[in-house]
């Protein structure tokens, strides 16, 4: 209606903007290379097979196979961390992975005898003692599989599933190395993917046990912008985000709660994912030529698929899976077929012509800005908690200061129909640390709460709902 006075959420709050761009992470990002993008694929390409299975296989050839590939990842970490003073903790989690504990889970059948598995990590540890204990993980899966998953010898090259995320790990690696984050990053190539998340579950149970304040995780899984020759509905200006809405680790009363206050869009992955998309509009602008956005996509993964980060929801961490915008099933777990010259059917396997190495390049950058901000960041507010002890129609948060460098905090709101957060109001912090209050004339019956903080040069934490 004409003269209306507009709805409060939109009187009392600024639109919510991108943060300036850190110089020095802008610099970072300019080391990815898509040539080296190209022989990274191409060498573990040139494993003929990373099926987990072929660690147990007597007799492979020299060169060939998951352990040989291994230990090529190995040895391309171990030389980042020399070119940097040693500044990576080069590691592998090797276990046995045997079927006859496995009965019920994804991968009963998928592995028909005791088998030797090694994840392979590299930690860059934060540079300030108070804030190292935080962790952000990035990983891809190195193993690979044909048309039949037990096939411990035939030719599995897994250009794009998942060599393409592999790079990513190794080149976030190469270009952050050189900063002095205040968090803690850690690059990861897991194995057993293809065998039901079996590498992924040991580490992200690892990870569990050992305590790993572990914030955020981003799986890159075929990220290397499928080239079919003809294909027009292929888009390499974004990558799909997905994430879990009600986290899998929620207890039944947790699930309830959720549910009970609308907040099933609200987890913490779906908070990451908002970050990354964040992050993008900073660093790839829709205005620049480099643009590149992270298109979020509310569900845990696609339809009949899985992927590594799931283990890490199972064990409560906020993690996301990172895809391109459209996938050819016949580059996928598939034996490789070449047709007859002269026939017009489709080439068949995952091989290295389909990958587009610039479009890896963009999705590696993408990936390092948001670990890298994360981990200047300060960390997320905590017991962020909305007083619902009274009727009323304003709405008061509280919660507890965030470790590190705080600058202000933000407060965030959007419509609940809303995707992505879309007002702020900025308050100081607490002289001293402490519990922090904001009273705001805007009712939480119609709008969602967040809190952030921010530091000096703009980084911005994760979110954390009420």
């Amino acid at each position: 209606m004409v003269g209306q006075a507009p709805p409060d959420y939109l009187r009392y709050g600024k639109p919510v903007a991108p943060a300036a761009a850190d110089p020095t992470v802008t610099k970072a990002l300019a080391v990815i290379d898509p040539s080296r993008i190209d022989q990274t694929i191409k060498t573990l390409v040139g494993f003929n097979t990373r099926n987990s299975l072929s660690s147990m296989e007597p007799h492979l050839p020299a060169g060939t196979g998951v352990d040989a590939a291994a230990d090529w990842i190995v040895s391309e970490f171990e030389g980042i961390s020399k070119s940097c003073g040693g500044c990576l903790e080069v590691k592998r989690d090797t276990f046995i992975a045997d079927p006859a504990s496995a009965a019920g889970t994804a991968w009963a059948n998928r592995i028909p005898k005791p088998t030797r598995m090694t994840n392979v990590y590299a930690i860059l540890r934060g540079s300030d003692p108070a804030e190292a204990q935080r962790m952000y993980l990035v990983t891809g899966h190195y193993d690979s599989r044909n048309s039949n998953v037990l096939d411990a010898r035939g030719p599995a090259p897994g250009a794009n599933d998942d060599a393409s995320g592999v790079a990513v790990s190794l080149e976030c690696a190469r270009a952050l190395s050189t900063l002095h984050l205040p968090a803690t990053l850690v690059f990861v190539a897991v194995a057993g993917e293809e065998q039901g998340l079996v590498g992924s579950a040991h580490l992200a149970h690892l990870a569990r046990e050992q305590d790993w304040k572990l914030e955020g995780v981003l799986n890159n899984d075929i990220v290397g912008g499928n080239t079919t020759p003809g294909d027009m509905l292929q888009l390499k200006d974004r990558v799909r985000v997905f994430s879990e809405g009600v986290p899998t680790a929620a207890t039944p009363e947790q699930a309830r709660r959720i549910r009970a206050l609308g907040g099933e869009n609200d987890s913490p992955s779906r908070e990451l994912a908002r970050s990354m998309a964040d992050t993008a509009r900073t660093y790839f602008p829709a205005s620049s030529a480099s643009t590149f956005a992270a298109f979020l996509v509310a569900r845990p993964d696609r339809y009949l698929r899985g992927g590594d980060h799931t283990s890490f929801n199972h064990e409560g961490f906020a993690a996301v899976r990172l895809t391109e915008w459209r996938e050819d099933y016949n580059h996928q777990h598939q034996n490789v077929v070449r047709p007859a010259a002269g026939s017009n059917d489709a080439v068949l396997g995952d091989v290295l012509e389909f990958v587009d190495f610039n479009y890896v390049a963009k999705v590696a950058r993408l990936n390092a800005a948001v670990l890298a901000t994360l981990a200047a960041s300060p960390g997320e507010p905590t017991k962020v908690a909305i007083d619902t002890q009274k009727l009323e129609n304003g709405t008061t948060l509280r919660w507890e200061s965030a470790p590190g460098a705080v600058s202000h905090y933000e407060v965030l709101w959007r419509e609940t129909t809303a995707p992505d957060w879309e007002y702020a109001q900025e308050i100081a912090p607490q002289a001293g640390g402490g519990v922090i209050t904001m009273t705001l004339p805007v009712s939480k019956d119609n709008v969602v709460f967040g809190v952030r903080a921010v530091d000096a040069f703009g980084h911005r934490s994760l979110a954390v709902v009420p």
